[in-house]
This record gives C-alpha cells, sequence and structure tokens, in this order.
C-alpha cells in the first residue's frame, strides 16, 4: 500500500478542512495516510535562565513519516512550508506545498489546483527539484546548547532594540573579519529573496552552490554581502557584552552570550520539492516580487533630431 503524509497549518481553518477531506480521498484511492500539524517542526526558544534547549535535528520528524513515505502534502503558507522542510528533510521526503497562505512563495498549486495537482502526485508524473538547507548550531565551549534545520535564514541580532553589534566571523579557513552592525543574516539561495533581499542582499537563483552573508544596517561602508561557496562552514563569535538574540527561518532561535559560538555549515539534507511543471524561477520572481516588469512606457520609435 503506498504512503503519504499531510501536513496542514492548524491555526487556519480552511487548511484543517481541507486536510481531513484530502486524507479521506487518499485512503479511499488506497493510500496509507498519516496526517499532522506544521506545529511540530516548529523552532523552541531556549531563555536566559534555560539555554540549552536541544531538540536534535532529526527529533522533529512526525510519527509515521519515514523514507517510504512517497509524498507529503503542505497546506499552508511559507511558514508552514519552512516547518514541514524541517520535519520530512532528514528522510528525504518530496514536498507538494499548496498555498492556503498569501505570498506563497515556495508554494507549487493553490487550493483551486489541488485536485489535479494530487492526481499528478499519485501518479508519480512530477519533478523533484532540491533546496539546500544549513545545520545552525549553537556551541558553548564544545556543548550544543541549540540546533536546527535551516532552509531559508540565520539571523544574529541584540534585543530588545537595534543597535550596533560586533561580530567576529570566520568563513572557512579565511582569516576572521569585524563587522559592526545592527546584526547579521545567513542566508541559502532560497532565503536570498526573503530577509537578506530585504536588507539589501543580492537574489541567488536555487541550485546555485552558494551562501551569503548579509550586515543588517553596517556601520562601515566596506561591509557589505558576501557571497561564498556553500562548503566552507562559518564561525560566528558575539563580541558584544550584552546577550544576542539568533533567529532561524523568522520562526524560533535562541539567545546568544559572548562566550558562545554559532556554527553553520550546509547540511547532508536537503528540502525535496514537488515541481508539476518545469520550474521557472524568473517567473516566480516576477509574479511574487514584481521583479523585471516594465515600469515606464518602452518607446516604439526613435525620432532623430
Amino acid at each position: 500500500m503506498p504512503k503519504a503524509g499531510i501536513i496542514y497549518n492548524d491555526v487556519k481553518p480552511i487548511a484543517s478542512r481541507v486536510a481531513v477531506e484530502l486524507k479521506e480521498k487518499l485512503t479511499a484511492a488506497g493510500w496509507s495516510v498519516c496526517l499532522t500539524s506544521g506545529v511540530g517542526g516548529m523552532l523552541g526558544y531556549s531563555t536566559p535562565n534555560s539555554p540549552v534547549c536541544h531538540t536534535p535535528i532529526e527529533g522533529l520528524t512526525p510519527p509515521g513519516f519515514d523514507s517510504e513515505m512517497k509524498f507529503a502534502i503542505v497546506l499552508g503558507g511559507d511558514g508552514t512550508v519552512l516547518a514541514a522542510s524541517r520535519q520530512v528533510a532528514p528522510h528525504g521526503i518530496p514536498l507538494l506545498a499548496v498555498n492556503t497562505g498569501h505570498m506563497g512563495f515556495l508554494t507549487e498549486a493553490y487550493l483551486n489546483q489541488l485536485p489535479q495537482a494530487i492526481e499528478k502526485a499519485m501518479a508519480g508524473e512530477y519533478e523533484i527539484e532540491q533546496r539546500a538547507m544549513l545545520t545552525v548550531k549553537v556551541f558553548r565551549k564544545e556543548s550544543v546548547l541549540w540546533e536546527a534545520l535551516c532552509l531559508n535564514e540565520m539571523v544574529l541580532h541584540r534585543e530588545p532594540l537595534t543597535s550596533m553589534c560586533h561580530f567576529e566571523i570566520a568563513v572557512g579557513r579565511h582569516a576572521p573579519v569585524d563587522i559592526a552592525a545592527d546584526g547579521v543574516i545567513l542566508s541559502t539561495p532560497t532565503g536570498s529573496t526573503a530577509y537578506s533581499l530585504s536588507a539589501g542582499g543580492p537574489v541567488i537563483t536555487p541550485g546555485v552552490p552558494a551562501l551569503q552573508l548579509v550586515p543588517i544596517c553596517p556601520h562601515s561602508l566596506a561591509s557589505r554581502a558576501l557571497v561564498f561557496p556553500d562548503n566552507l562552514p562559518v564561525n560566528i563569535y558575539p563580541v558584544n557584552a550584552p546577550r544576542l538574540v539568533m533567529v532561524v527561518d523568522g520562526n524560533g532561535g535562541c539567545y546568544v552570550m559572548p562566550e558562545d559560538r554559532v556554527h553553520v555549515e550546509r547540511s547532508q539534507y536537503s528540502a525535496n520539492f514537488i515541481r508539476l511543471q518545469p520550474t521557472e524561477f524568473f517567473r516566480i520572481l516576477r509574479e511574487k516580487l514584481g521583479w523585471g516588469l516594465p515600469h515606464i512606457a518602452k518607446p516604439t520609435s526613435v525620432e532623430l533630431p
């Protein structure tokens, strides 16, 4: 019996309703179905009084989700897709993301396209697009305080108000550099269209084996976004006396003290997305972010003086 999963945003009534209907449809078609909420992929927070909030990366996988599963359907917006990717990436389960949110940058289909999308998924008529993920860990000496899989970005900054921080950042074996800024963003190509784009970083097309480091409001004309190979690990050492806050995928994170070290590297796991038609990244940029749209009328002819 083939096996499928459904991960949905249980805060949204429409996603909850469609999840139940979809389970009934797949079950009637002879599929074994595991149903779970995307809440299980949400990241925990550590606190100054309880700095250790260590849930192993493989510990977020829901019961019943394993390598035997053909695919999992995600019902929600980009936040649910990010959570689902953490839940299933260790088992390489392909995700068919259906948008019930707003932007839906990571989704493949809308609700009105769901019947056709499910038929194609059940028939195996799709391609799989792999997206690089990051492993983010916070160390205190040699002990891991916190870790997570990251599809978009890791952000390190001060709270509760923005103010300049100092970071020593070592990329691979290169000498550490000092950056003074409100914070730093370390992003994958997938995350290059998220927070790092708003902070002035470049768009990196998926599939390019690169990461980018983007200072947030840097206090130097020399501190600008850096793109480098994704096989180089990154170590970030906070220099400030006050604690900093690390946030992963805009979801959860932990406090980072001056004696801590943030270690980021490309993960051994990837997010696998089902694509029902050939991927056209520039079309997505155009539709979702307005990239390349003409903002003035093009001249139809040139008049010589």
